[in-house]
């Protein structure tokens, strides 16, 4: 078997000394090594066929070069982008994620977190399972940077980044409002997410008195979740014009609950969610919904994460980005005055 080059293999071709090599070679440092000499040692290890020995690195820096994400379901189409701008942010740093995937799962989560502090991840970025989470919660004032992002905990303490959900609900809330609706369902999501709880709130301060919504809250923001919920609303509460779903997963719920039901969307009841996910403006009718800025949370998380592994003292704060009402064929004003049945 072909001996593995070493970075002293890199060096003798490039001319240079191994630890010039090494600088030049490491994405952490760009800028340290002058770019004529920098390109000749990149070149060596691309012939070479040289790749840096992680394990060697990090017994040699004390640094595993390695982040830990946790998020609660990958499927999730909001995720992926939110992760994408995270390991984009730390790759331009010489820092790579290992993605864990809960589930939803506090059990999985536990685990999850637990493994990557074994494997030495100088931080961690989490979506957590749950609002309640001890394992989150354990981890304030620990030796592991740590960011929220998306789903907040209790009492944690820890930097948090997502878009202003409250904000983005009370404009399609109002929305609906301004449209004429006076009797509002809304889906809210599980209630032991941090989402949920925000989203609900706004919506409630949003429609007082006569347009109290009709709240419901979902087993999961699902599709399933969202067409179970809604049937159960058109049946208990026909009067109902507009629905608005704690997500966008949850509103594709409800517009095949209408079509279950012989219903028309926007003609007899106005739907609208939240997150703008990708091919919502495909739907038909395409989706009104609240757009949230998926990778720049992510890239925010990764360089609050960032200022916490160069040791900088600040304090845990809330980082909530510009949400907006994206409208679409999905709301109309409504077809039958308020407390008409249809």
């Amino acid at each position: 078997m072909a001996r593995r080059p070493t970075i002293r293999d890199v060096a003798d071709r490039a001319g240079v000394h191994p630890g010039t090599a090494s600088r030049a070679l490491n994405p952490a440092h760009p800028g340290r090594i002058a770019e004529p000499t920098a390109s000749r040692v990149r070149t060596a290890a691309r012939e070479l066929g040289y790749t840096p020995d992680p394990t060697a690195r990090s017994l040699r820096t004390r640094r595993s070069g390695i982040v830990g994400v946790v998020v609660p379901d990958l499927t999730n189409p909001v995720l992926p982008p939110i992760v994408r701008g995270i390991e984009e942010t730390l790759w331009r740093e010489g820092l790579a994620c290992l993605v864990a995937d809960t589930d939803n799962d506090v059990e999985r989560e536990a685990v999850a977190v637990r493994e990557l502090q074994a494997r030495r991840c100088e931080g961690l970025v989490i979506a957590s399972a749950t609002r309640d989470s001890a394992t989150v919660r354990a981890l304030a004032g620990g030796d592991i940077p740590a960011v929220l992002v998306t789903r907040d905990v209790d009492g944690a303490g820890l930097a948090f980044v997502a878009g202003d959900d409250a904000a983005g609900v009370e404009a399609a809330a109002r929305h609906l409002v301004d449209l004429g609706h006076e009797r509002i369902a809304y889906l809210a999501g599980p209630r032991e997410l941090s989402t949920t709880a925000t989203r609900l709130a706004a919506v409630r301060r949003t429609l007082p008195g006569a347009t109290t919504p009709v709240v419901v809250f979902c087993a999961a923001y699902t599709i399933a979740a969202g067409r179970r919920a809604a049937r159960g609303v058109l049946t208990d509460h026909p009067d109902v014009t507009a629905i608005l779903a704690g997500n966008d997963m949850v509103a594709i719920g409800v517009y095949e609950a209408l079509a279950e039901a012989g219903l028309r969307c926007p003609a007899d009841v106005s739907v609208a969610g939240h997150n703008d996910m990708p091919l919502v403006d495909k739907l038909a009718p395409p989706l009104t919904t609240v757009a949230i800025p998926r990778a720049e949370i992510g890239v925010a998380a990764a360089r609050r994460l960032l200022a916490g592994l160069r040791g900088e003292d600040e304090p845990a704060r809330r980082t909530l980005l510009p949400t907006r009402l994206v409208v679409r064929g999905s709301t109309a004003p409504p077809r039958t005055p308020a407390g008409q049945s249809r």
